[in-house]
């Protein structure tokens, strides 16, 4: 699926970021918990390098919470990460992640140096709501300053712990096509950067298989639709969303099914699991590869072409 977002600002904060990292101790990103792959921003992996690392999962009580527990456990495996779930209603466990950030750095804390982190993520998945707690009306970011580059904060959050805030980036390409679907469904992304039907197809398809039972008590089906199209005409006609002739408004019934997904009413919802997404991104990466071989045959095929016309 294309998603048009604009990625112009990514290669300049992606090389702000390359600027200040060899400060940085720890690194510290934002995640939706019902996507912690797809809301995972790829550069981190690229660039952190061995630095510790702090996945927050953030919004889980949107998220199903045994998947939760499954991607904490996951990403606690991974070396040099530790995994914590948020909610925005948790301004006590927020306040932790201070202790948490000296503790992964325990010989500079313990020599009294001064630590510094930096905090990022992708749009939308409430990493500003997570920064005012931290940080309070109290603290204020320290600019003009050589370190904080222009649409970068440092924030002091205590004595010899300082905050940098990075602006929420999305990338360029997303190789896992079904990533994409995701962020839509979550929110991640502008609405006018995608079709509602192409999404709400998606995540019919996706909840007819995993929340059937959720579906059919939301809607008051008798019989679990076959098929996601099913699905979104079965809402429409719940919704009275019916075009003159009797026509099911499919359109209408799409955004019934997102606007319900997004706040809960459907219940806490998971989109992916670490063993959904390791056999998707085998798969996108040998279609890749199969796209990659095409495109070479072809240039040798109009470099023979044209040695043939000599």
């Amino acid at each position: 699926m294309a998603i048009n977002w604009f990625p112009g600002h990514m290669h300049k904060a992606q090389k702000e970021i390359k600027e200040i990292l060899p400060q940085i101790d720890v690194v510290i990103e934002v995640c939706d918990a019902r996507l912690p792959f797809s809301s995972e921003n790829p550069m981190i992996t690229e660039i952190r390098g061995d630095k510790p690392l702090i996945k927050i999962l953030n919004k889980s009580d949107l998220a199903d919470p045994a998947s939760t527990k499954v991607w904490l456990d996951y990403l606690e495996s991974q070396h040099n990460v530790k995994a914590i779930a948020l909610t925005t209603e948790q301004p006590s466990v927020a306040k932790n992640l201070v202790h948490l950030i000296r503790k992964m750095v325990p010989n500079k804390d313990q020599e009294g140096k001064q630590i510094n982190a930096m905090i990022m993520g992708i749009p939308n998945v409430g990493k500003s709501t997570l920064l005012n707690t931290l940080v309070g009306k109290a603290k204020a970011k320290v600019g003009n300053e050589p370190a904080v580059t222009k649409g970068q904060q440092r924030i002091r959050l205590e004595e010899g712990l300082y905050l940098f805030d990075t602006p929420g980036m999305l990338w360029p390409k997303i190789a896992n096509e079904n990533s994409g679907y995701r962020l839509a469904v979550s929110g991640a992304v502008k609405d006018t950067a995608f079709d509602h039907d192409d999404i709400a197809y998606f995540a019919a398809e996706y909840l007819l298989k995993n929340y059937p039972k959720r579906v059919m008590d939301r809607y008051k089906l008798e019989e679990l639709p076959l098929h996601e199209e099913d699905l979104i005409e079965a809402i429409g006609r719940k919704r009275s969303c019916v075009k003159s002739g009797g026509r099911v408004d499919l359109h209408k019934a799409s955004v019934i099914l997102i606007n319900e997904i997004r706040d809960k009413t459907l219940g806490a919802i998971s989109f992916e699991l670490p063993d959904i997404i390791d056999a998707e991104n085998s798969h996108f990466a040998e279609l890749e590869e199969k796209r990659i071989a095409a495109r070479e045959a072809k240039k040798t095929a109009r470099g023979r072409g044209r040695k043939n016309k000599r």
